[in-house]
């Protein structure tokens, strides 16, 4: 379970996200959604211990991302929208490279990888060097060093992004397979993704929440552009009333 409150971040003076409040449960497929630069990659690199926040809480597995940072790094499998990979070494020593860094004990291993490459359709790769795989087993290799430690919280950041139809319905289907078990949390900007994919979700524009509800309640009787829409029109509505009312009251 992730339970994020009152999360705020500042750049210098630019408020990148603002009061971000939501949770996800284990079971669950959260979509996070958003236009391009509304703060979801600033949310999630916050919520997996790469920045901290000038204000609020974040707790994973019952455990606070800053003051316990390394306990929740033990459960958290993070893939960024561009995998960390290294492509001069094969997909298995990676993968053996990057389990030893996330604690995974010599015994544990071979399980562990076996594991991962099966899981995530990579035992035929195994053997080859990560810059001779195509864009989609790259992805593959991002899922599966993200899953290497089994960490009962995921979180994907565009994972489907460049991929073609056919890898996109694969990645999706693991996706689901993998929230079984596990807390996940799914961050794009593609509508689809959400809607074919996720139970709930949480729509943020400019660094402010919008809406957090179940996909199925949200979506009654419209599609999810037309929520998605609707909400961040909203927003924007009310920022441009907010602005001409200021500037009525300095007129007068």
């Amino acid at each position: 379970m992730v339970e994020v409150s009152g999360l705020t971040k500042y750049y210098g003076d630019f408020r990148a996200i603002q009061d971000v409040s939501f949770t996800a449960q284990r079971g669950e497929i959260l979509g996070f959604l958003g236009p391009n630069g509304a703060g979801k990659t600033t949310t999630i690199r916050i919520i997996s211990g790469f920045m901290p926040a000038t204000e609020g809480t974040v707790t994973v597995e019952g455990f606070d991302v800053f003051k316990e940072s390394p306990e929740v790094r033990r459960r958290i499998g993070y893939m960024p929208e561009s995998p960390p990979l290294y492509h001069d070494m094969t997909v298995s020593s990676y993968l053996k490279f990057v389990a030893r860094i996330k604690g995974v004990g010599r015994r544990q291993l071979p399980a562990a990888l076996n594991e991962v490459l099966e899981r995530c359709s990579l035992t035929e790769a195994a053997s080859k060097l990560v810059s001779r795989l195509s864009k989609g087993f790259r992805q593959r290799v991002g899922l599966a060093q993200a899953l290497i430690h089994n960490p009962p919280v995921l979180i994907l950041d565009e994972p489907t992004i460049g991929l073609d139809p056919k890898q996109i319905i694969e990645i999706r289907r693991l996706i689901k397979q993998l929230s079984a078990e596990r807390t996940v949390i799914l961050s794009t900007h593609i509508l689809p993704e959400v809607s074919q994919t996720c139970d709930k979700v949480v729509i943020i524009n400019e660094g402010k929440i919008v809406v957090e509800k179940g996909l199925n309640e949200l979506t009654q009787g419209m599609s999810l552009e037309e929520v998605f829409l609707r909400y961040v029109s909203k927003e924007e509505k009310e920022e441009e009333e907010k602005e001409a009312e200021s500037e009525k009251n300095w007129s007068l």
